[in-house]
């Protein structure tokens, strides 16, 4: 019975990404067979089905982007909103990259061996990243469920298009003055250090910037989260600094902000 619900699924998941797919061609070289073959296997198909069952999501309409750890599908819940899903992909290799981010943060002291351990684990990690931030009331996508390896929140954009980020928008001073004030807010009202902030991480919606991609973000008791602290600080400011944005000094930020 659970391999007949399995196929019915995935061929229901893998006509929609056929006829709704947003790209023929996804970034980081994937196409949507490697994406089926590596996102959809059989124990995130029964995922997403038990999210379908558990009304979660109503149906998965596509792919919206790929990157090496992860892909962004466009759902749509029972209401008819949008909702984004990142699947992790326990297939890669480059998670073994994120061990830093989780050794020494003493929200996740068990980490067991093994590549799926680490994703599912990294899924967690990122969900209560967003749900610490979005209770201290910065602005990040809203989590919404977490199970194995999919994350589901709010999607930020319409359409199943996602909101242009810092890269590729027009930026203005309140950009930067707003950047630098979500690093202070992640610091002081949700106690953590993004850890991979720039210009990709960050949307720009007609309501001010949205930051996501946390699943890098450290508690402050991190033995590195300082150091994280200078380089997100360091990446934003040069980036604005190259728009031709006026910046404060970026060690001057950073005393401001630990003091």
């Amino acid at each position: 019975m659970t391999d007949i619900l399995s196929k019915k699924l995935e061929s229901k998941i893998d006509n929609k990404l056929i006829s709704k797919s947003k790209r023929k061609h996804l970034e980081d070289g994937f196409k949507k067979g490697k994406v089926v073959n590596e996102v959809l296997d059989k124990p995130t198909v029964m995922t997403l089905y038990k999210m379908i069952t558990d009304h979660i999501i109503a149906y998965v309409n596509g792919s919206v982007s790929a990157g090496k750890e992860s892909v962004l599908f466009w759902g749509v819940d029972d209401n008819n909103v949008n909702v984004a899903l990142k699947i992790y992909l326990v297939s890669t290799s480059n998670f073994k990259k994120r061990e830093p981010y989780i050794l020494g943060d003493p929200r996740f002291s068990n980490l067991k061996k093994g590549t799926k351990n680490l994703v599912y684990l990294w899924a967690k990690k990122e969900f209560r990243n967003l749900s610490q931030c979005h209770d201290a009331g910065i602005p990040v996508p809203n989590p919404r469920y977490i199970t194995n390896n999919v994350l589901a929140m709010d999607f930020v954009g319409e359409n199943g298009t996602p909101c242009k980020t810092l890269l590729d928008s027009q930026i203005t001073k309140n950009d930067y003055d707003q950047a630098i004030s979500i690093i202070q807010d992640l610091y002081h009202k949700a106690k953590l250090v993004h850890g991979d902030y720039s210009e990709y991480n960050i949307f720009k919606t007609d309501n001010g910037l949205v930051v996501f991609d946390l699943g890098s973000a450290v508690d402050l008791r991190h033995p590195n989260a300082q150091e994280f602290l200078k380089r997100d600080i360091n990446n934003i400011t040069r980036f604005f600094n190259k728009r031709g944005i006026p910046v404060e000094d970026p060690n001057t930020i950073f005393e401001d902000i630990v003091k």
